[in-house]
Order: structure tokens, then sequence, then C-alpha cells
């Protein structure tokens, strides 16, 4: 692995022993930041069909592919009390490029946050989101 791969994994907040979900892969998904994570975390990604407890879902999408609303509700299904959406989308100008108004539109309604936004991969972009922290202390 680069430098530059565990740097990504780095930006997204990956740490040893995480548990990471991944979600929306598809054949143009980066796959040196696939690696990154992996490798950074110790342990294969987990898919939709788990029952562990994730502290990261990485959830690829492209603007084709359906509904991001239920896309977002569907990636907290499993996230830890703390734990983080990196939703990935292809950078502007890239084939399936989200314009980011849309996920400020949608994200609130499925009861995240955006926080902030990194250069995930070479390309795609990574908009991290969270449960608000008054939603959090309510569960």
């Amino acid at each position: 692995m680069s430098v530059d791969s565990a740097g990504m994994a780095a930006r997204l907040g990956i740490k040893p022993g995480m548990v990471v979900q991944e979600l929306g892969w598809d054949e143009d998904a980066d796959e040196d930041l696939r690696d990154a994570i992996i490798e950074v975390s110790g342990g294969e990604m987990v898919d939709e069909d788990t029952d562990e407890v994730a502290d990261v879902v990485v959830l690829w999408w492209r603007e084709d592919d359906g509904d991001l609303f239920d896309a977002l509700t569907d990636a907290i299904t499993s996230l830890g009390e703390d734990g983080v959406v990196w939703l990935l989308v292809p950078k502007s100008g890239r084939p399936g490029h989200v314009e980011p108004g849309d996920v400020t539109e949608v994200a609130p309604t499925a009861g995240l946050q955006q926080t902030s936004s990194v250069s995930a991969a070479k390309d795609w972009s990574g908009i991290r989101l969270v449960s608000p922290k008054t939603a959090r202390s309510r569960r």
C-alpha cells in the first residue's frame, strides 16, 4: 500500500479495529481507497447483511443510483452511536457526479448532518455525515 493510500484511509478517520461497512460498491469504486481502508482497519469491510455494529459506513453513490434518502437511511441502520457515514460521490466533471445541494437537502431528512468534505480518491469526493448530537443523546 502506498503512503498516499494510507493517507486516504486516515482522511476518512479509519483506525485499526474499526468495523467498516461498505454499501454501493461497483466496478468504478476506487480500489486503492478500498484496499487502504481494509489494511488500516485490519479487517474486510462488511456488507449490508452484517449483524455487526459499524463504526464507519462507506457509501459509494452516483447520480443515477436511485433515491439518496433511502440509501442514507439504509446506511445508518447498522451504524454505531458515534458512527460516521462517508458518502463517496464522483468528483465534479466525472460520470455520475452528485450536486452538493442534493446531499445538503437530503441528509437532514435522513437524520444526518454534513460536517466536512474531503478529496477521498482521484475520482471521488467524500462527504462526512453524522447523526446530530441531539439525536444521539436521545438514543
